[in-house]
């Protein structure tokens, strides 16, 4: 059996989700959150085989609740499908640098909902066409290989070890930890390649990394 954390503000729409999910005999909903922090507690206590997570929330959006599951180490594992209204761009790429695992729209069939979660469940992303679109426009507007190459040309040995664990998804505490800083030292370093890799957001690290192929 999958079990669903459903976590969104509206609660009409949970008990619409709680619905469709609960049409399958092999999907049951175990907990519903209404914001970011409530879905933190919920996950801890019922422990989830998936969580469907809205993003725009009061008291803890999802990208911010996304990144704090991350760094829980019973909850690290869990897959997250962003389920949510919003196609932006930034917010797209924001959440998978979090580390969601798929991200969808609120448009999306009920039986498509269904086999999402599913997929989610073992281990496969999934994603919105609309929004896979939207992540290929953002890679084909990233420089050229070679001026990526001369752009990190100018990278530290240390800021290249930063930019690789900024790809991996990792938090400034998370990254503190793996290379022995402090977080505060940590995020220097994070806003030193944001400056020298003229990159607007800690997301567009993320996809330079990847790009660059310090990430496999």
């Amino acid at each position: 059996m999958i079990e669903v954390l459903l976590v969104d503000d509206q609660t009409l729409l949970r008990a619409g989700l709680r619905a469709i999910l609960e049409n399958a005999d092999d999907l049951t909903v175990v907990a519903e959150a209404g914001t970011g922090r409530e879905a933190l507690h919920r996950a801890r206590e019922h422990r989830p085989t998936v969580i469907l997570m809205d993003l725009q929330m009061p008291v803890m959006g999802g990208v911010e609740a996304i990144e704090a599951l991350r760094a829980d180490p019973l909850l690290s594992a869990t897959p997250v499908l962003v389920l949510t209204t919003f196609d932006d761009e930034d917010d797209v790429v924001a959440a998978i640098a979090a580390g969601a695992n798929g991200y969808l729209l609120k448009d999306i069939e009920a039986d498509d909902l269904r086999r999402s979660v599913r997929e989610a469940a073992g281990g496969r992303a999934q994603m919105s066409p609309g929004v896979l679109r939207q992540v290929m426009d953002r890679l084909a507007r990233l420089p050229t290989r070679q001026a990526r190459e001369q752009s990190l040309a100018g990278l530290t040995e240390r800021e290249l070890e930063i930019l690789t664990q900024v790809g991996l998804g990792l938090t400034n505490e998370e990254i503190g930890r793996a290379l022995f800083l402090s977080p505060e030292t940590a995020r220097t370093y994070v806003s030193r390649l944001l400056a020298k890799l003229g990159a607007r957001d800690r997301a567009q690290l993320v996809v330079l990394a990847h790009r660059a192929g310090l990430v496999p």
